[in-house]
């Protein structure tokens, strides 16, 4: 019997669907994989502060969880990874594979879901970092890929600091600009201000963070070029991250500062319950919550 997952094909003949499917899942497996062992690294790099008999877990936990589509069917599921560490306050590496159909309601806010009939496909990674420093930045990637009747790539990586600090957002900025521009010279302009506008907060009239890359319904019509690149974005992350948080992870913070990190989690926070259409995506078609 042909399943769901079977009828979202992005135009493509079966065959051909299949195989990035799977590349595509192969490859968010392996940024998952690196960026856990990365950051269990830099955990036992730390000359923790705190006492021994008090330090929390240095090491992933991980949990798998299984979602039903609206018939009762397997609907795929994934594989949640949680942190709480010296380093890392808390730190989530989440991939996850779905595919169903989104109710007719949802279909025109998805290209091809209605020449699709809603069938879909969708395989990403999801990353967000809080440390247990104030003056270490939060940060947040997300890549994925959808299948409906077209097919594209999504996501990004923005620095979200409590603590802005000019030659941080200078060289994340670089390290991004230097990845798209080995793909497109026009990319990191383009993804860049694609952030600034997609994380602005209207009612705060602020941003939320310094800014990143961004991008959505990426189709530059060479789909292993387009791999690649959603790929180079995640190895930028294995650079630049673990820099920034060197600098930064075991300068003394006081109660205002720390006042300060608390304050502006909460600004992140509000922004991805009001308006990013990631959590949004993930809770419309019966995702993992907790993740």
């Amino acid at each position: 019997m042909t399943s769901i997952a079977d009828t979202a094909h992005g135009g493509l003949a079966p065959d051909e669907a299949t195989r990035r499917k799977r590349a595509a899942q192969d490859l968010f497996r392996q940024l998952r994989a690196s960026i856990c062992t990365r950051l269990e690294q830099l955990e036992a790099e730390f000359d923790t502060f705190v006492a021994a008999e008090h330090a929390p877990p240095t090491h992933f936990r991980y949990r798998r969880w299984q979602r039903r589509d609206n018939s009762g069917l397997s609907g795929g599921g994934g594989h949640a990874g949680q942190l709480r560490g010296h380093v890392f306050e808390k730190a989530g590496v989440n991939i996850s594979t779905v595919w169903g159909r989104f109710d007719e309601s949802f279909r025109h806010e998805i290209p091809g879901a209605i020449d699709s009939e809603g069938a879909f496909w969708a395989s990403g990674l999801s990353v967000v970092i809080h440390a247990r420093s104030p003056f270490v930045p939060a940060i947040h990637m997300n890549l994925r890929m959808l299948m409906t009747a077209r097919s594209w790539f999504g996501g990004g990586m923005d620095l979200n600091p409590s603590h802005p600090r000019a030659t941080d957002t200078r060289d994340f900025h670089a390290a991004l600009r230097a990845t798209c521009e080995r793909f497109n010279p026009n990319w990191y302009n383009q993804y860049h201000e694609w952030c600034a506008r997609y994380f602005w907060v209207p009612h705060r009239n602020r941003a939320r963070g310094v800014g990143g890359i961004f991008f959505d319904q990426h189709n530059s019509q060479n789909w292993e070029h387009d791999l690649n690149f959603v790929k180079a974005v995640g190895l930028c992350f294995l650079d630049i991250y673990p820099l920034l948080v060197h600098r930064r992870w075991k300068r003394v913070a006081d109660a205002a500062a720390r006042e300060q990190q608390l304050r502006y989690r909460g600004l992140y926070a509000e922004f991805n319950l009001l308006y990013d259409r990631g959590t949004k995506f993930g809770l419309r078609t019966g995702g993992h919550s907790d993740s």
